[in-house]
This record gives structure tokens, sequence and C-alpha cells, in this order.
């Protein structure tokens, strides 16, 4: 059942129009649903919970006490912290006096830290702690324009130069108030739906970060249009795990706070597994990389066991894939299948569910291309997965509805949205979801519209006769052979990323004659599936990436995986590498895509000897 549209959830007895900013409509709605653990963050073993009505007076404290240190509309405010209940603080605050907020990754590297601070004219920055700081520090020192740091660890604050906390700009903001009631209203009052409201710089996987400047009309109207299409009510429990700088989460928070939603957060990815059985969420946003680590993980348990239980849960996952698999194609489903699927949730599945909380409603994914079987094994498991799109200049275009999720897809446009192809299959979006400009840079945003107002957004995809938007990769991604073929890498490491024996995958061969892979293994399930076979590995990654044996199970197993490609997509070259790709490491930018320009400089020597006849042998006995 889909919920009525959202500003008739909170207005319906009031009559009074939706809010047109952001404080607006997350104030009022922390206010109007007044829920007791409207906002909570884990500090050490205890959960702390924050009433909608504390945390909208806390905001406005702090907005105050930002006003009193000078900041004022159209101000630049930078904020770079884990996640964590403070976020949300400053964010509001930020916003409230029609100031702008400039979100920067915790890993982020420092020059780029200098980069976004300078470039945007930050005059104020929010950083959360010690680790963070000394991360960014050469950074933040070398951007003099910077008036104020305010730390939301009191104890991080000390000894830094330009440097206050949270609590005395909060304690600042409370006087203020004492001596003018009306103070906050009037200057929230000011803020207008077309006002510039943040600006996000992209990763940058092909240059410098771009700032992406996008309005509070550009986020309400999205959360508007999203609310108006899925299930979300104030019944629902969210743990909240990607990076709030990131405008899919961002999105997602206005989102839960206009419906009504408990906001549980995760500071990290390795807190996850614990909170999923603390919080016990319905509804969960994540990256294809959390599922793939979850299934894995999954995987390698059930197939550690030895005899009956290890081929019970092998027959249970194929049984589950097969019949997720009609189920979501639309196809008949045989009474003995169905009778088998049951067995398969009892004695295998109900324990996946239980793992995520045991009442998970969905989850919803973005950011990559997520895996068929690995999506197929979650709706097996009575977990289904919602892919959808979006990027950081059109906030988040489609998503699947829980009533019509096809696997694959990344759904249907939100209402007010249009979405439609060009001819060369790239993908055009138009609504009032897309962002005003890149910040300074005229040229770079004529650029990317049409004359007819169309975002051109680089992807490549096309569209079912439903209206359901499939996405088959990046446009400066697609690369060509030297047999003029061109070959989608994504779709082609989505396919790799199936194996268990696979950790990280990407997919060359630009101007070669087939494509190749580079794959960073999983260790020990290589090791688990070697052992099986009577052969060893070796102990030391470095020489086990260069083992002939590891390398053909790899190889094989890809070839398999990519059997049902066209020949030219196939891939029978693989090379191992032994560290994970990483955002230290400069592979992967602060929201985990690859940078692909980085992996072929960094690896040209090893790519040199794939291409060169290193692994030809081995390729020919696949």
């Amino acid at each position: 059942m889909i919920n009525t549209t959202s500003s008739t959830k909170l207005t319906s007895e009031s009559s009074a129009p939706a809010p047109t900013t952001i404080p607006a409509l997350c104030l009022s709605a922390l206010t109007k649903y007044g829920k007791a653990d409207a906002i909570n963050q884990k500090q050490g073993d205890e959960w702390l919970h924050m009433r909608g009505d504390e945390f909208t007076h806390r905001v406005r404290r702090v907005a105050l006490g930002l006003a009193a240190l000078g900041i004022r509309s159209g101000d630049r405010v930078a904020l770079i912290s884990e996640n964590r209940a403070e976020w949300t603080l400053a964010d509001l605050a930020i916003l409230s006096l029609g100031a702008i907020n400039v979100p920067i990754y915790t890993t982020q590297a420092p020059d780029q830290v200098r980069f976004i601070l300078q470039d945007s004219g930050a005059r104020a920055l929010f950083v959360s702690g010690r680790r963070v700081y000394r991360h960014a520090k050469p950074g933040i020192e070398a951007a003099s324009e910077i008036e104020n740091i305010i730390f939301f660890d009191v104890d991080a604050a000390h000894g830094v130069e330009r440097a206050t906390t949270l609590e005395a700009v909060e304690r600042a903001g409370e006087k203020e108030e004492e001596r003018s009631p009306t103070a906050f209203d009037e200057l929230a009052a000011r803020v207008q739906a077309d006002d510039t409201a943040t600006i996000i710089y992209t990763s940058g996987t092909t240059g410098e970060p771009k700032g992406v400047v996008l309005t509070h009309n550009n986020f309400v109207s999205n959360v508007l249009a999203i609310s108006a299409s899925l299930p979300i009510s104030s019944a629902d429990i969210a743990l909240s795990v990607l990076p709030l700088s990131h405008i899919f989460e961002r999105t997602v928070f206005y989102v839960f706070c206009w419906n009504g939603v408990s906001v549980y957060y995760a500071a990290s990815f390795d807190q996850v597994g614990e909170h999923l059985k603390e919080v016990r969420p319905t509804i969960m946003t994540a990256v294809p990389r959390l599922f793939e680590k979850v299934y894995h993980r999954i995987v390698k348990q059930g197939t550690s066991v030895e005899g009956w239980k290890r081929r019970l849960f092998s027959w249970a996952l194929e049984t589950g894939k097969r019949y997720a698999e009609l189920r979501d194609l639309g196809k008949p489903v045989p009474l003995a299948l169905r009778a088998q699927q049951k067995i398969a949730d009892r004695l295998v599945f109900s324990k996946w569910r239980e793992g995520v909380g045991g009442r998970l409603r969905y989850f919803v994914s973005g950011g990559a291309p997520l895996s068929p079987a690995l999506s197929y094994a979650f709706l097996a498991a009575g977990i289904p997965i919602l892919q959808g799109y979006g990027m950081t200049e059109t906030c988040i275009v489609s998503a699947n509805r829980p009533e019509n999720n096809r696997v694959g897809s990344v759904g249907a446009a939100f209402p007010g949205i249009e979405v439609k192809t060009a001819a060369d299959g790239e993908i055009l979006v138009r609504g009032p979801n897309i962002m005003r400009s890149y910040y300074g840079e005229a040229e770079a945003t004529a650029d990317v519209f049409t004359s007819e107002g169309w975002f051109q957004t680089g992807d490549v995809g096309r569209m079912d006769e439903e209206g359901r938007l499939y996405i088959t990769d990046r446009k400066k991604e697609l690369f060509k052979l030297s047999n003029g073929k061109y070959v989608a890498p994504q779709l082609v490491e989505s396919l790799i990323k199936q194996s268990s024996l696979v950790n990280q995958v990407v997919v060359i061969g630009a101007g070669r004659k087939a494509p190749a892979a580079l794959i960073v293994p999983d260790w020990d399930a290589l090791a688990g599936v070697m052992a099986g076979a009577k052969e060893s590995l070796p102990d030391a990654r470095a020489l086990a990436s260069r083992d002939p044996k590891a390398i053909k199970f790899v190889q094989r197993e890809v070839a398999a995986l990519t059997a049902p490609l066209a020949d030219y997509e196939r891939v029978r070259r693989v090379a191992l590498l032994p560290e994970e790709l990483s955002i230290d490491g400069g592979e992967l930018t602060p929201t985990l895509k690859v940078r692909r320009r980085v992996v072929d400089e960094k690896y040209q020597r090893l790519i040199e000897e794939l291409y060169g006849g290193v692994a030809a042998e081995t390729e020919r006995e696949v």
C-alpha cells in the first residue's frame, strides 16, 4: 500500500501548504511527531535518544550562535564529520540562517579539503573530533579564510587556533534567544525556496571536484515526490550508515524526518552488523558494496560447514534464486518449487532475516549496479532491495517500489521528474530536482544542459515499456576494443562480483583485443576452495597474487560468470591484486567509485604483463 502524499501526512489537519525550505520541512515534522527517539546515536554501550522537540530547540540555539559569530545569509559554512546527530544539527542550523552548507567527506585527502574550503570561500568549519581534524589538518591550515573552527567534541578544540566548540556556540545562541525570543523565527522566515542550500563537491573521478549548487527547492521537491511514492511512515525505524555528506543519504534523512521516521546513526560500516541487531530497522539505505560484503559473508558461513548442512545451504540458495527470478519476471512458479522455497525459507532464509534485525521491510540501494544473483538471493530471503538512481546534480531521480520491484532496473522516475534517453543512449533528466549550476563554472554548467533544459547525466541506459529505467554504464567509462566493439565495464563487473571468491574487480581493455580483469580476491574464500581441491595458497599476499594455481581458480570462475555475454565481452584473463583498492590509496573516490585512470596508471606494468602473454597459458586452459 502506498502512502498518500507527504504534504497530506503532515498538514491534513490544518490544510496548510507543505513547507518550502529544508529547515521548515524538518523542524515542523520533528515538532509535529514529537517522537522520543527522533534522532539517536550510540555513545559507548548506550544509545542516546533525542526527542524531536528537544532537537528542534538545539537547532534554533546553534543557528543563533552562528549568527552571533557573524554568519549571515549566503555565507558558506563547511562541515567535516562522521555520521552523528551533530552533523544534522549543524546542517539544519546553517540552513536556517540562509547560509550554505559545504559538506566534506572525512576520507577526503587534505589537498582536496584545502581545495573545497578555498574554492567555496567557507567562513567557518564544523569538525567532529581529533581523528578527523588530524587527517584534514594540512588542508584546513592552508585555508586562511576560515574564521572559526567549531568542534563537536569539546576536548578536540584544545590548542587549535581559531577553535571553538559546538557547546559554546549553542550557549551563545541560548543567550541570544533569551534576549530576543523571536530572533530565530525572523531569520528562518527570510530563507526562500530558491535560495542556495548547499554546495556539494563531486568525487572527481576524472579531474578536480566541481561544486554542485543545490537549492532548498531541489531538496524539498524531491522529498515530497519520494514520500508520495514509497511506503514510509512514523512507525518506521531507519539505520543510517552512508555518509551524510553524500547526496543520497542526506536527501534520505530529510525524507525520514518529514515522515516521522526514527533515525539511528552508525558512524562506520564496521558497526553495521552490531547495530542491525540492536536497532532492528524497518528501512535502510545502502550501497552495493555493503550488500556484497553481507552476501559473501553469509555464503562463506553457509559453505564453511561440512556434510549435509553445507549441501542444504547450497540447495536453499539455488532454490531461492530460481523462485525469486520467476516471481520477479512475473512467470508461473511450479508447485514443487513453491514447496521447496517454503522449506528453504524455514531452514535457511529465516536466519538471514534475523541477521538484519528480523523486521526489515526493504533496503534501498544506490550508487552502483547491483548484481542480479545477489538481488535474487535477498529477495528469496524476504528482504527486497529496491534499487534507485540519482546523482549529486539530480538528487534522487527514480527507484523501484515494493509493489513494483524489477531486479536490474532502477525503477520509474518520481512524480514531477522527466527522464528520457538520447539517440546515443545517454540518460537525460529534467525537473525541479536538478541543480542550479556548478559553483563558479558557467561554461561547465552550460555544457551539461541541452537547449531544452535537459540535464545530460553521462550515464547510458534504456527504458522499458512500463517506464522503468535501466542503467548500463557510464558514457565515459565505455571502452573500445581493438576490433571496434564497445564494452560496458560496470555490466561485466556486476556479473563477476557474484563470485564469493571476488572482493573487488576492475574490468580493463581499452584498445586491446579482449577485456581482462584486475581482481582483489576474498583471500579466505580462495584459500578454502583451493584447500578443498588439495591445493595450497602461499601465506604472503604478494606471492599468492602471483600464484598460477590461484589465478587459475579465479579465472575459471570469472570465465563461467561472463559466459552469457557476447564473445567479445567475456573475460578470460585476470590478474590478482594483493591489496584492496582504497580511498587512501587513491583508487576509490569518497563515494567508493573506482578511479579507473588511477588504477590504469598504478597497475600499468601488471596490465602490460597480463596482455603480454604471462597469463596466456592459463587462458588456454580455461
